[in-house]
């Protein structure tokens, strides 16, 4: 079985902390997928759960220009989440034809808290870093993140 770095050059492995930021994105994107895998939602479902968390509120718009999918894709993906019982649809106070959509679910709670375990993991494991470390490992990382999408 392949990984994502196999195919990549020897110049992003070449160095440890291209090494390290490499099997960081691979060891989240599978912890999201076997969280996923264990509540049974697809991945543009699990990503709007996660934005309707952040974003308690938001119109079927903001959710679909957040996705970039279709106006009738967004339609399919909240009627899943609400006939799941993790969002519900609620109505403009002021206009009738515009819903809001919320998370009814907690995301510290089980089983959902599992979409979220790596990343609070991430964020104990930082958190014992002194700040000096800290800000010193975000400058790397955004110099890194800020020079690859330069190329873009």
């Amino acid at each position: 079985m392949s990984s994502s770095t196999d195919s990549l050059s020897g110049a992003a492995l070449g160095t440890p902390v291209g090494r390290a930021l490499l099997a960081y994105g691979e060891a989240r994107r599978g912890a999201v997928a076997r969280a996923r895998r264990e509540l049974s939602l697809n991945e543009l479902d699990a990503r709007a759960l996660l934005f309707v968390v952040e974003n308690p509120g938001a119109r079927p718009s903001d959710v679909r220009d957040h996705l970039g999918i279709t106006s009738a894709g967004v339609t399919t993906l909240i009627d899943r989440l609400v006939q799941r019982g993790a969002v519900r649809r609620d109505l403009d106070t002021e206009d009738r034809r515009v819903n809001h959509i919320t998370a009814i679910i907690d995301l510290d709670e089980e089983p959902w808290s599992l979409l979220r375990a790596f990343d609070r993991a991430i964020d104990a494991a930082i958190g014992e870093l002194d700040a000096g470390e800290s800000e010193r490992l975000a400058r790397i990382i955004e110099q890194a993140v800020a020079a690859a999408t330069r190329a873009d």
